[in-house]
């Protein structure tokens, strides 16, 4: 109907990186319904359904409505220096979640129609060490054959382009790589006159926690912080964080909401940090528990030294847990590195929250 892109994600891709037979099938899958299904034979299969229609047109009222708010800040580059058009994605994030996890909204497979026990599913493996090896060779060769004038002569065209504020800064980018400068200098070129946008770490309250307000379960967790609160003068203190070049934040903010909501208290490290800034962070914070959030296959090389750095400061009293995607071969390698709870796609927040409370009360014990 319109569509300009189209995507099918692979069967695998909720517990790890896609192989290439979960790839192949799912790029087969687009193509029986392109060469099969007769649906591009028409330039719109849904047209004059009345569900469709009224789906449509309900997004375009809802979308208007947040473009006015936009414009009432005075354009999208306001609104996200002030992290509304983030806000809102993670309040709409919190509330399907809750959903979700209350079983309100079915996931088949995840919610209902699960199984006692489900079967392994082959999943890729990443030598992170050895990718990042030859990521570096790679630059090396490129930096070793080119033309190192030519590319000083476009790093220096772009800076004075974002200086003058004259000229097309796409089109000097596009001619700076084509003499093979990279993105972090192309970048840095331009960062030195216009600095780095730093995004400010905000979570949305109450949304996860409205939706448990008359659970047993969630009120009971609630309960026993109050608890640990009398007994230990403060709350469970957790720190959500993203390490790596991991840009995938959405599940790390709910997470932070959903807990923050059951009474705990979170800190957010920025995002791509390194294991030695986040276990500086949570220090300087005070936290029982370091919670890693991995989307991205770093998590058997970021978690382990983020567990080695918080040993280097003396802090290796803080609990570390992880959640994301995950595959299960790989929980043993992280449990033997020391992680005390791992939390894969489908685990529901409450129970998430009980287990990481459990864990902290364990500590305090031992």
């Amino acid at each position: 109907g319109g569509t300009q892109s189209l995507h099918t994600n692979a069967l695998d891709e909720a517990i790890a990186l896609p192989t290439q037979f979960s790839s192949r099938i799912a790029r087969n899958t687009q193509l029986i319904i392109q060469e099969e299904s007769g649906i591009t034979k028409v330039a719109d299969p849904w047209g004059g359904s009345y569900m469709m229609e009224s789906l449509t047109k309900e997004i375009a009222d809802k979308a208007r409505e947040l473009i006015a708010e936009v414009e009432e800040k005075g354009g999208m580059a306001k609104a996200i220096e002030t992290g509304m058009p983030k806000l809102r994605i993670e309040e709409s994030a919190a509330r399907k979640q809750a959903r979700i996890d209350r079983g309100e909204d079915v996931i088949v497979g995840v919610n209902k129609y699960t199984l006692d026990e489900e079967d392994d599913v082959e999943v890729l493996d990443i030598d992170n060490e050895k990718v990042r090896q030859s990521q570096v060779a790679a630059l090396g060769r490129i930096r070793d054959a080119r033309d190192e004038k030519a590319v000083e002569d476009a790093l220096e065209a772009i800076y004075q382009c974002a200086v003058s504020g004259e000229g097309n800064l796409l089109d000097l980018c596009v001619k700076a790589t084509r003499v093979r400068a990279t993105v972090g200098e192309i970048s840095f070129a331009m960062e030195r006159e216009f600095g780095r946008f730093n995004a400010q770490a905000q979570t949305v309250s109450g949304v996860y926690g409205s939706a448990y307000q008359d659970d047993e379960n969630w009120q009971g967790i609630s309960s026993d912080i109050e608890g640990f609160v009398e007994k230990h003068g403060r709350r469970p203190r957790m720190l959500v964080c993203k390490m790596g070049q991991d840009g995938h934040d959405r599940g790390a903010k709910v997470i932070a909401t959903a807990f923050a909501d059951v009474g705990f208290d979170i800190d957010l490290s920025p995002m791509f940090s390194t294991p030695e800034e986040v276990a500086k962070q949570a220090v300087e914070n005070d936290v029982h528990v370091v919670g890693v959030s991995s989307q991205a296959a770093g998590h058997k090389t970021l978690v382990p030294q983020l567990i080695e750095e918080l040993k280097k400061v003396g802090a290796d009293d803080i609990i570390v847990v992880a959640g994301g995607v995950i595959p299960r071969p790989d929980y043993d390698f992280l449990y033997k590195a020391g992680v005390k709870g791992i939390f894969g796609p489908g685990t529901k927040i409450p129970l998430a929250a009980r287990e990481v409370l459990n864990a902290i009360n364990d500590a305090y014990q031992g």
